[in-house]
Protein backbone atom coordinates (compact mmCIF):
# COMPACT_ATOMS: atom_id res chain seq x y z
CA UNK A 1 0.00 0.00 0.00
CA UNK A 2 2.77 2.31 1.02
CA UNK A 3 4.85 1.92 -2.49
CA UNK A 4 1.70 2.22 -4.29
CA UNK A 5 0.81 5.59 -2.80
CA UNK A 6 4.64 6.73 -2.99
CA UNK A 7 4.24 5.88 -6.96
CA UNK A 8 0.64 7.80 -7.37
CA UNK A 9 2.54 10.80 -5.14
CA UNK A 10 5.95 10.68 -7.51
CA UNK A 11 3.67 10.72 -10.83
CA UNK A 12 2.10 13.21 -9.56
CA UNK A 13 4.67 15.47 -8.42
CA UNK A 14 5.87 15.00 -11.86
CA UNK A 15 2.91 15.92 -13.49
CA UNK A 16 2.87 19.52 -11.00
CA UNK A 17 6.91 19.98 -12.05
CA UNK A 18 5.55 19.66 -15.74
CA UNK A 19 2.55 21.50 -15.67
CA UNK A 20 5.21 24.60 -13.95
CA UNK A 21 7.58 24.39 -16.54
CA UNK A 22 5.88 24.44 -18.96
CA UNK A 23 3.55 27.59 -17.75
CA UNK A 24 7.17 29.20 -17.20
CA UNK A 25 8.48 28.43 -20.80
CA UNK A 26 5.21 29.94 -21.85
CA UNK A 27 5.51 32.96 -19.43
CA UNK A 28 9.42 33.30 -20.58
CA UNK A 29 8.72 33.28 -24.13
CA UNK A 30 6.05 35.96 -23.94
CA UNK A 31 8.40 38.38 -21.57
CA UNK A 32 11.10 37.98 -24.84
CA UNK A 33 7.83 38.57 -27.07
CA UNK A 34 6.92 41.95 -25.13
CA UNK A 35 10.99 42.91 -24.95
CA UNK A 36 11.52 42.45 -28.67
CA UNK A 37 8.19 44.23 -29.43
CA UNK A 38 9.76 47.04 -26.90
CA UNK A 39 13.18 47.13 -28.61
CA UNK A 40 11.14 47.25 -32.02
CA UNK A 41 8.90 50.76 -31.08
CA UNK A 42 12.44 52.27 -29.49
CA UNK A 43 13.33 55.04 -31.93
CA UNK A 44 16.78 54.23 -34.45
CA UNK A 45 18.85 57.12 -32.72
CA UNK A 46 21.52 55.74 -35.09
CA UNK A 47 19.27 56.73 -38.44
CA UNK A 48 21.42 60.03 -39.07
CA UNK A 49 24.80 60.17 -39.80
CA UNK A 50 27.12 63.41 -39.91
CA UNK A 51 29.77 61.54 -41.75
CA UNK A 52 29.95 63.19 -44.92
CA UNK A 53 30.70 60.87 -47.93
CA UNK A 54 34.42 60.93 -50.09
CA UNK A 55 33.47 62.46 -53.40
CA UNK A 56 34.57 59.85 -56.03
CA UNK A 57 34.81 62.97 -58.55
CA UNK A 58 33.75 66.31 -58.66
CA UNK A 59 31.31 68.06 -61.88
CA UNK A 60 31.09 71.64 -62.15
CA UNK A 61 27.84 72.30 -63.92
CA UNK A 62 27.63 75.94 -66.01
CA UNK A 63 24.03 75.70 -65.75
CA UNK A 64 21.63 74.00 -63.19
CA UNK A 65 20.93 70.59 -64.13
CA UNK A 66 17.11 69.65 -63.99
CA UNK A 67 15.20 66.59 -62.92
CA UNK A 68 11.72 66.07 -64.53
CA UNK A 69 8.45 65.52 -63.35
CA UNK A 70 8.17 61.94 -61.95
CA UNK A 71 12.30 61.11 -62.74
CA UNK A 72 14.91 59.92 -60.39
CA UNK A 73 18.74 60.89 -60.61
CA UNK A 74 21.19 58.86 -58.26
CA UNK A 75 24.20 60.76 -58.34
CA UNK A 76 26.90 57.79 -56.74
CA UNK A 77 28.30 60.49 -54.16
CA UNK A 78 29.60 62.78 -56.73
CA UNK A 79 30.14 65.99 -55.91
CA UNK A 80 28.54 68.84 -57.75
CA UNK A 81 29.05 72.39 -58.01
CA UNK A 82 29.21 75.41 -59.82
CA UNK A 83 32.23 76.17 -60.44
CA UNK A 84 34.91 78.10 -58.50
CA UNK A 85 33.51 81.81 -57.26
CA UNK A 86 29.95 80.78 -57.67
CA UNK A 87 29.14 81.49 -53.80
CA UNK A 88 28.27 85.22 -53.26
CA UNK A 89 27.13 84.67 -49.68
CA UNK A 90 23.87 85.59 -48.49
CA UNK A 91 23.45 86.94 -51.99
CA UNK A 92 20.15 86.12 -53.74
CA UNK A 93 20.69 84.35 -56.86
CA UNK A 94 17.34 82.57 -58.07
CA UNK A 95 16.69 79.52 -59.47
CA UNK A 96 19.81 80.04 -62.47
CA UNK A 97 22.13 79.98 -59.87
CA UNK A 98 21.15 76.57 -58.46
CA UNK A 99 22.44 73.33 -58.68
CA UNK A 100 19.92 71.19 -59.63
CA UNK A 101 16.17 71.87 -60.40
CA UNK A 102 13.64 68.94 -59.45
CA UNK A 103 10.25 69.66 -61.17
CA UNK A 104 7.13 67.76 -59.39
CA UNK A 105 7.42 64.42 -58.22
CA UNK A 106 11.31 64.30 -58.63
CA UNK A 107 13.72 62.66 -56.57
CA UNK A 108 17.38 63.42 -55.87
CA UNK A 109 19.69 60.81 -53.95
CA UNK A 110 23.40 60.12 -53.27
CA UNK A 111 24.74 63.16 -54.20
CA UNK A 112 27.40 65.91 -52.78
CA UNK A 113 26.73 69.61 -52.85
CA UNK A 114 30.18 71.38 -52.49
CA UNK A 115 30.80 74.76 -51.66
CA UNK A 116 31.15 76.62 -54.60
CA UNK A 117 27.57 77.00 -55.91
CA UNK A 118 24.92 79.73 -54.27
CA UNK A 119 21.67 78.22 -54.45
CA UNK A 120 22.09 74.23 -53.85
CA UNK A 121 18.95 72.65 -54.58
CA UNK A 122 15.23 73.83 -55.71
CA UNK A 123 12.35 71.91 -55.96
CA UNK A 124 9.96 73.43 -57.86
CA UNK A 125 7.06 70.92 -56.63
CA UNK A 126 6.90 68.40 -54.38
CA UNK A 127 10.27 66.57 -54.35
CA UNK A 128 12.16 63.68 -52.56
CA UNK A 129 15.83 64.40 -51.02
CA UNK A 130 17.99 61.20 -50.19
CA UNK A 131 21.99 61.15 -48.66
CA UNK A 132 22.09 64.60 -50.18
CA UNK A 133 25.07 66.55 -48.58
CA UNK A 134 26.08 70.10 -48.35
CA UNK A 135 29.75 70.54 -47.42
CA UNK A 136 29.64 74.23 -47.11
CA UNK A 137 26.27 75.60 -47.25
CA UNK A 138 26.18 78.99 -48.94
CA UNK A 139 22.67 81.54 -49.18
CA UNK A 140 20.48 78.36 -48.76
CA UNK A 141 20.87 74.64 -49.44
CA UNK A 142 17.50 73.53 -50.42
CA UNK A 143 14.39 75.54 -51.05
CA UNK A 144 11.21 74.34 -51.49
CA UNK A 145 8.67 76.10 -54.03
CA UNK A 146 5.76 73.12 -54.22
CA UNK A 147 2.08 75.41 -53.71
CA UNK A 148 0.75 71.74 -52.13
CA UNK A 149 1.61 68.31 -51.26
CA UNK A 150 4.83 66.77 -49.26
CA UNK A 151 8.23 67.16 -50.07
CA UNK A 152 10.76 64.87 -48.35
CA UNK A 153 14.27 64.99 -46.95
CA UNK A 154 16.06 61.60 -45.41
CA UNK A 155 19.30 61.15 -44.81
CA UNK A 156 22.06 63.21 -45.85
CA UNK A 157 23.50 66.76 -43.39
CA UNK A 158 24.83 70.13 -44.08
CA UNK A 159 27.36 72.12 -42.85
CA UNK A 160 28.26 76.35 -42.52
CA UNK A 161 25.10 77.71 -43.05
CA UNK A 162 25.23 81.29 -42.19
CA UNK A 163 21.69 81.51 -42.09
CA UNK A 164 19.14 78.75 -43.63
CA UNK A 165 19.95 75.15 -44.70
CA UNK A 166 16.13 74.44 -45.70
CA UNK A 167 13.80 77.69 -47.09
CA UNK A 168 10.34 76.70 -47.36
CA UNK A 169 8.75 79.07 -49.87
CA UNK A 170 5.83 77.37 -51.37
CA UNK A 171 2.97 75.58 -48.82
CA UNK A 172 2.64 72.17 -47.76
CA UNK A 173 4.58 69.81 -45.59
CA UNK A 174 8.67 69.09 -45.22
CA UNK A 175 9.29 66.40 -43.71
CA UNK A 176 12.39 66.30 -42.39
CA UNK A 177 14.16 62.71 -41.07
CA UNK A 178 17.52 61.07 -40.46
CA UNK A 179 19.24 64.52 -41.19
CA UNK A 180 22.82 65.87 -39.67
CA UNK A 181 23.65 69.74 -39.67
CA UNK A 182 26.45 71.50 -37.82
CA UNK A 183 27.38 75.40 -37.98
CA UNK A 184 24.13 76.91 -38.86
CA UNK A 185 21.71 79.82 -38.55
CA UNK A 186 18.48 77.59 -38.83
CA UNK A 187 17.76 74.18 -40.00
CA UNK A 188 14.48 75.36 -41.73
CA UNK A 189 12.35 78.24 -42.14
CA UNK A 190 9.14 78.86 -43.12
CA UNK A 191 8.92 82.56 -45.84
CA UNK A 192 8.84 84.96 -43.03
CA UNK A 193 7.97 87.73 -46.21
CA UNK A 194 7.53 86.00 -49.60
CA UNK A 195 4.71 87.65 -52.06
CA UNK A 196 2.89 84.43 -51.35
CA UNK A 197 2.52 83.54 -48.08
CA UNK A 198 0.59 79.67 -47.47
CA UNK A 199 0.18 77.74 -44.24
CA UNK A 200 3.15 75.90 -44.34
CA UNK A 201 3.87 72.74 -41.84
CA UNK A 202 6.89 70.64 -41.21
CA UNK A 203 8.31 67.61 -39.33
CA UNK A 204 11.85 66.86 -37.54
CA UNK A 205 12.92 63.12 -36.74
CA UNK A 206 16.03 61.49 -36.03
CA UNK A 207 18.08 64.59 -36.57
CA UNK A 208 21.53 65.08 -35.62
CA UNK A 209 22.10 69.03 -34.72
CA UNK A 210 25.57 71.35 -33.25
CA UNK A 211 26.57 74.65 -32.92
CA UNK A 212 23.19 76.12 -34.41
CA UNK A 213 20.67 79.11 -33.77
CA UNK A 214 17.32 77.38 -34.14
CA UNK A 215 15.81 74.19 -35.79
CA UNK A 216 12.88 75.90 -37.23
CA UNK A 217 11.48 79.49 -37.66
CA UNK A 218 7.71 79.32 -38.48
CA UNK A 219 4.81 81.74 -38.49
CA UNK A 220 2.30 81.55 -36.33
CA UNK A 221 -0.07 84.36 -37.56
CA UNK A 222 -0.39 81.82 -40.75
CA UNK A 223 -1.25 78.93 -39.20
CA UNK A 224 2.26 76.98 -39.68
CA UNK A 225 3.26 74.20 -37.76
CA UNK A 226 6.85 72.35 -36.79
CA UNK A 227 6.22 69.10 -34.85
CA UNK A 228 9.21 67.46 -33.44
CA UNK A 229 9.79 63.73 -32.12
CA UNK A 230 12.27 64.75 -29.38
CA UNK A 231 13.00 61.40 -28.65
CA UNK A 232 14.88 60.94 -31.69
CA UNK A 233 16.53 64.93 -32.18
CA UNK A 234 20.20 64.78 -30.59
CA UNK A 235 21.39 68.58 -30.24
CA UNK A 236 24.30 70.21 -28.82
CA UNK A 237 25.36 73.95 -28.69
CA UNK A 238 21.61 75.09 -29.98
CA UNK A 239 19.88 77.85 -29.02
CA UNK A 240 16.55 76.86 -29.63
CA UNK A 241 14.21 74.16 -30.91
CA UNK A 242 11.88 76.31 -32.47
CA UNK A 243 10.63 79.79 -32.57
CA UNK A 244 7.91 81.81 -34.07
CA UNK A 245 7.18 84.52 -36.29
CA UNK A 246 4.63 87.34 -37.43
CA UNK A 247 5.42 87.11 -41.27
CA UNK A 248 3.94 89.08 -43.80
CA UNK A 249 3.61 89.63 -47.44
CA UNK A 250 5.00 93.15 -47.98
CA UNK A 251 8.58 92.53 -47.29
CA UNK A 252 9.19 93.58 -43.89
CA UNK A 253 11.40 92.04 -41.55
CA UNK A 254 9.15 89.46 -39.88
CA UNK A 255 8.43 89.91 -35.80
CA UNK A 256 9.72 87.29 -33.58
CA UNK A 257 7.32 86.31 -31.16
CA UNK A 258 8.65 82.80 -29.47
CA UNK A 259 11.61 81.25 -28.83
CA UNK A 260 12.63 78.00 -27.67
CA UNK A 261 8.86 77.67 -26.18
CA UNK A 262 6.76 75.01 -26.84
CA UNK A 263 3.06 75.61 -28.00
CA UNK A 264 0.46 75.21 -30.56
CA UNK A 265 2.28 76.11 -33.57
CA UNK A 266 6.05 74.39 -32.26
CA UNK A 267 5.57 71.31 -30.88
CA UNK A 268 8.35 70.09 -29.18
Amino acid sequence: MYKRQKASFSRSTNQSYSHSSRRTMIFQTFVIVALLAVANARPNRRAASCTFPTPPSTSSLSSPKTIEAGESFDGGNVRFDRGDGACEGQTESGEDAAVFLLEEGASLSNVVIGADQSEGIHCLGSCTLTNVWFEDVCEDAITIKQESGTSTIKGGGAKGADDKVIQHNGGGTVAIDSFCVEDFGKLYRSCGNCDDMYERHSTFSNIIASDGSSLAGINSNYGDTAIFDMDTIETDNVDSICDTYTGNDDGDEPTKLTSNTSNDYCQF
